[in-house]
């Protein structure tokens, strides 16, 4: 049986590394501090926010919520936006997404700060992730990484096979596996022969949002399985389980880990704007 990947273990070692950061920058005058807006009524969206609000207040971050209705206008939502970018006190934004139709996602990431961007969505943090250079990196791919190295797995020379190719999950973990020097393959909905492409994963990174999409005929004997995919799961657990040498439950697996990278990209910002202090 497969040894299972405890992302609230994870989580909880990396909260207590990140509140001693924390303290440490608050002695030097910079608490980090993050704000959250929430556009509308969406109950999946006012759970999110009320959990990273109650992980700040449990590391000592600042966090502050904004909420609008769901009849804002796009131009009052770039105007909090702009607001937050000017705010010394603020090292972090995070608008909640999904947005109400009638504003653009794009114009809404666009207009955040780069250095604030601790989603990791804007072009400038995505390009640089593609090119490799120091960005802020979308907090589940990062998340997952995570998970990956402190359960001891060398990605190095490692076949790494993602299933998906979003831009939130599907291609910024793609790159991030290439930088620690892991061979990577894409497949997605047009792939053919899904599982004679998974069935070559050392690691295999289901991301697609498609309950019970990979049975055990998709993974290689020993391979590590992360599901990332929908919320019961795009991996049939008890099958991949029998084969795999690592794997993630759902829930318990990979979603406590991305509020975790947020917070710990906030803590990132206010060490950068420490620095830029002097």
């Amino acid at each position: 049986m497969a040894k299972v990947i405890d992302g609230k273990q994870i989580r909880d070692e990396m909260l207590s590394e990140l509140k001693g950061k924390v303290q440490e920058l608050t002695e030097k005058g910079m608490q980090p501090g993050l704000a959250v807006v929430l556009v509308g009524e969406d109950p999946a969206s006012k759970l999110y926010v009320g959990m990273k609000t109650k992980k700040c207040g449990e590391v000592g971050i600042y966090s502050e919520m904004h909420k609008l209705p769901e009849t804002a206008t796009e131009q009052e939502l770039l105007q909090v936006i702009d607001q937050l970018n000017k705010d010394p006190r603020i090292h972090g934004i995070l608008v909640q997404l999904p947005l109400p139709k009638h504003m653009s996602e794009k114009a809404v990431i666009d207009a955040i700060a780069v250095d604030k961007d601790v989603d990791g969505f804007h072009p400038v943090n995505t390009g640089n992730l593609q090119i490799g250079d120091d960005c802020f990196v979308p907090c589940t791919p990062a998340g997952i990484i995570e998970l990956i190295k402190r359960t001891g797995v060398s990605l190095a020379g490692k076949h790494a096979v993602v299933v998906g190719r979003s831009n939130i999950v599907g291609k910024p973990v793609a790159m991030l596996l290439l930088q620690e020097n892991a061979t990577v393959t894409i497949c997605h909905s047009k792939t053919e022969n899904l599982a004679e492409v998974t069935k070559q994963a050392d690691v295999l990174i289901a991301a697609v949002g498609r309950p019970g999409l990979l049975g055990k005929e998709h993974v290689k004997p020993g391979a590590v399985v992360i599901d990332v995919g929908s919320p019961q799961g795009d991996v049939k657990y008890e099958e991949a389980a029998e084969i795999a040498s690592a794997i993630t439950p759902v829930p318990g697996g990979v979603g406590p880990m991305t509020i975790t990278m947020l917070l710990y990209n906030t803590v990132k910002s206010a060490e950068m704007a420490l620095r830029a202090k002097g």
